[in-house]
Order: C-alpha cells, then structure tokens, then sequence
C-alpha cells in the first residue's frame, strides 16, 4: 500500500479542518430547537397557553444578527397561526434579549520578546509590541426573541397596529428564510 506523502497529507488534513470549521461558522438556520446535538437550543420553539394563544421563542448563534431572530420569530408566528387554523395574530408582548461575552486567546505560535515586571502589586509583561500582543480578543453575541401571540378569524382590523395578517408576513417574508440544508446520504 502507498503512503500519502507528508506535504499531501497536511493539506488534505487542513483542507478537511477548514471544511468542518465552515460548516460550524455559519447562521442559525430557520429550525425547531433541538434539545441536543450541536445546534442546541438554537432555533424556534413554542408553547401553547390557551387554544389560541402562544409564546414563541427563537434563539440564534453568534453567527445569526438580531434582526435575523426577529424575522424569523415572525414567520414562525404566521406559520404556526395558519397551521392552527386561524387568519391573522396579535402580538401581545415582545422582547429581544442579547448575550455578549468576550473572549481572549493567547496565540500559541508567538514567543517574541517579553519582560516581566513587578509593578502595581502583580507581575506583568511588557514585550518589544505592547503588552497584549500575541493575544486575540473576540467579542460575540447572540440573540433571543420572545413574544407571546394570541390568534384570531377573520380579516385583521386596521386599528390595531400590534395585529398582523399571517399570509402577508408569511409570504414577505420567506425569501429571507434560511432553511437547514439537507443531510447528505
């Protein structure tokens, strides 16, 4: 048997790194939550308070901007308003939360010049660059929308501007839906 020389198999090794990395950094798609697996939590869910009232949820990943979510409760709330019968909702309340957190990491391949010194009661570094080079930091945040809908028959009345005619929103709305790609066979 042939071995793949050493040069070949680093490529291919990163070549194949890159490709799982892609696949990870990449928007929450339109999905119901999952309870496990990598897209935990991550996705739309409901809960049914009444025979036409709802709360509805949609989490996203660091990847998925805050008007993302929101869109994306939306059209849940439309969807799930149709498939339950009813012509049009109210959204009774509503709210966006956003999670930050930040990062820092130490790049591994850098070993430049650096002192330490002891100054203000704790040892420090100071290198030829500044004191932090060497070091990454990353911000992310992530988005969640909550709102609780009650459902209604009939045409939506023009006087209430919490009110929303679920096929117009489901149809304005599904070009901007993102649906999680097929898994491969």
């Amino acid at each position: 048997m042939k071995r793949l020389n050493r040069p070949l198999a680093l490529a291919l090794l990163a070549a194949a790194s890159l490709t799982v990395l892609s696949a990870c950094a990449t928007p929450t798609p339109y999905q119901p939550a999952m309870a496990t697996g990598a897209t935990r939590d991550r996705g739309y869910s409901e809960t049914r308070l009444e025979e036409n009232r709802y709360r509805l949820k949609f989490s996203g990943n660091d990847m998925t901007g805050r008007d993302t979510v929101e869109n994306y409760l939306l059209y849940r709330a439309a969807e799930l308003t149709l498939s339950s019968g009813f012509d049009w909702f109210e959204i009774v309340s509503r709210g966006t939360d956003e999670k930050r957190r930040t990062v820092t990491y130490n790049d591994p391949f850098y070993d430049g010049l650096s002192w330490r010194f002891y100054g203000r009661n704790r040892w420090s570094r100071w290198g030829a660059w500044g004191s932090d080079f060497g070091m990454d930091t990353f911000e992310y945040t992530r988005y969640e929308a909550v709102a609780e809908i009650v459902m209604h028959k009939g045409p939506k009345p023009d006087s209430n501007p919490a009110a929303y005619d679920a096929r117009a929103i489901k149809s304005s709305l599904e070009p901007r839906i993102v649906r999680p790609a097929a898994p491969r066979q």
